[in-house]
């Protein structure tokens, strides 16, 4: 009886994937058309898009979608012993992007006071033009700059800790709370989002015009991951949580 009702869960979830992947490309097509029409100026000659800039976006509802939706950071930093790039979990309050990591990284210990660079990328699709030259690939990304501060103020470090649980799925009401000593044993840097630009590229191939008659195939393929069925640790100790739960054949990167 429990493989069969195993077996019917796991046909629900080939089913919930199949709907899921039919109708993305519609729905991440209303997304980022909602999101371009709030195009605006930049806020900073370094967060400026030169290339292709009719791809870029400086709105805060669009950075902060793109945010919502990624999550890993690669973070980047000049340390003594030269430039450091690292992908990092990172969570997001109002105008601020927090990380973190062990006191000891050097990365974290580099950033304090000093310049830094995050990136959020998030790979939407395949695309296939004619030539390998006009290949591409369907994307949403942002950059941001800026000064790194440590945070030191326990109501912040609160307040980060809850951002970095709950940026993939709401979990910090359902776990228990860092212990003194795990909060002194990391480090929380603070980067402002005044800084920030979105990138975006959306659709077909876009082929030489000397390749239309060519008898090569174009097109784009999208990609879709999705959350699959959680699985349950052999010492938990209560059952999964309703977030958890739910996130079961839900795109993820893709918030809403």
């Amino acid at each position: 009886m429990a493989d069969a009702v195993h077996g019917e869960e796991a046909d629900s979830h080939a089913r919930t994937l199949a709907l899921t992947a039919s109708d993305w490309s519609y729905r991440h097509y209303e997304y980022i058309r909602s999101m371009s029409a709030e195009n605006q100026s930049p806020n900073s000659t370094r967060t400026t898009v030169r290339r292709n800039a009719k791809r870029a976006g400086y709105g805060r509802e669009q950075i902060h979608g793109i945010l919502r939706d990624g999550l890993v950071a690669h973070v980047a930093v000049n340390t003594p012993e030269g430039p450091l790039a690292l992908p990092m979990v990172y969570g997001v309050h109002e105008e601020t992007m927090y990380l973190h990591g062990a006191v000891a990284n050097a990365l974290l210990k580099a950033s304090d006071d000093s310049e830094i660079c995050a990136t959020v990328t998030i790979v939407d699709g395949l695309v296939f033009a004619k030539t390998p030259f006009n290949h591409s690939m369907n994307y949403r990304s942002v950059v941001v700059r800026g000064r790194g501060r440590v945070v030191t103020d326990p109501d912040e470090l609160n307040l980060a800790f809850e951002a970095m649980t709950n940026h993939a799925v709401e979990t910090w009401e359902t776990t228990r709370k860092p212990s003194p000593s795990e909060i002194r044993a990391t480090r929380v840097i603070a980067l402002p989002l005044t800084e920030a630009s979105a990138k975006v590229r959306t659709g077909a191939a876009i082929n030489s015009p000397e390749d239309a008659s060519e008898p090569y195939w174009s097109g784009h393929v999208p990609i879709v991951t999705t959350f699959g069925l959680a699985v349950t640790n052999d010492d938990t100790g209560a059952a999964v949580p309703s977030a958890v739960e739910a996130l079961t054949g839900k795109p993820v990167h893709e918030h809403g």
